[in-house]
């Protein structure tokens, strides 16, 4: 692993329109709930499986720890996290899923952070009724999906040596 590639300062700067773009899908898909739904109610897509179906949740994922602060600030931590792991994971197509996660999961955290910010609570609008599974919007799929790909990836495909880059290097530590 003595060859690692790390990330340019320039790449780096190319993931915040990628960022950016799903970010901005979040935050349109929420508008429109809240713009039509919120005002119209429900509409249903496949009768008595899956609705779009506007409601506030002030918890955590599918509105857990409901009115709890740290909520306020759990998505700047993971944003924050998330970046700095980013910065870290190597440049290579092996580790190219791996990178995509970590856009995700920024994204992710940012989409509900900006309605936390806005209106005091996140916008959720998918509700597949069929399961009645709590309602959830895009940004929760961003997260949800890169978990489980994370773990995914973690059981099938990466080895412990793969996550060399996450070791801090010792001071005077050249080898990267």
């Amino acid at each position: 692993m003595d060859n690692i590639k790390h990330k340019s300062l320039l790449q780096m700067l190319l993931s915040i329109p990628i960022a950016g773009v799903l970010v901005g899908i979040d935050q349109l898909t929420k508008y429109w709930a809240n713009t039509s739904l919120r005002v119209n109610g429900p509409v249903t897509v496949i009768n008595g499986v899956f609705s779009f179906t506007w409601t506030q949740n002030d918890g955590a994922a599918w509105g857990m720890l409901g009115g709890n602060v740290i909520l306020n600030w759990l998505p700047i931590i993971i944003a924050v996290i998330v970046a700095v792991l980013y910065q870290r994971i190597p440049v290579s197509k092996r580790m190219l899923p791996l990178n995509i996660i970590a856009i995700m999961l920024f994204a992710g955290a940012i989409g509900n952070r900006i309605d936390r910010s806005v209106y005091g609570y996140v916008q959720d609008f998918l509700y597949f009724e069929l399961i009645d599974f709590p309602i959830f919007n895009v940004a929760d799929c961003y997260v949800t999906v890169s978990v489980a790909l994370l773990i995914i990836l973690i059981l099938f495909v990466y080895k412990e040596d793969d996550f060399g880059f996450l070791k801090l290097s010792k001071k005077g530590d050249n080898n990267e």
